[in-house]
């Protein structure tokens, strides 16, 4: 687990990958988007059966775990909602940029997750 030291302030700890500690950190940093995440747990689940694979529910976990990482740490979220502001910019150079950093938070998560 990482330190406040590592990242900032972080809104909760990082939580377990698994599905009932994921949904219980959702519904602190996040909460809008436990529908999403039932409904994308429903698919994942789904597909598991029908490729007769553990797959598609790793993919889950680490999605959200990564999308929490993002939620749970005040200088990520600011970084990748400014990012997302600036996708569709008039200015291409600025929209490339904000692609770049977009990719850059999410690379950052994950790693983090992933540790």
């Amino acid at each position: 687990m990482c330190t406040q030291a590592d990242h900032g302030h972080e809104l909760i700890p990082r939580p377990a990958q698994t599905p009932d500690a994921l949904r219980a950190a959702l519904a602190v940093v996040a909460p809008a988007r436990l529908e999403e995440m039932q409904a994308t747990k429903d698919e994942a689940l789904a597909k598991a059966v029908e490729w007769q694979s553990v797959s598609p529910v790793q993919s889950w976990v680490l999605t959200w775990a990564r999308d929490i990482e993002i939620a749970r740490r005040p200088d990520l979220s600011s970084r990748y909602a400014r990012a997302k502001d600036h996708l569709e910019h008039e200015d291409p150079v600025a929209a490339r940029e904000a692609l770049r950093e977009l990719s850059a938070v999410l690379d950052e998560a994950m790693q983090a997750v992933r540790t």
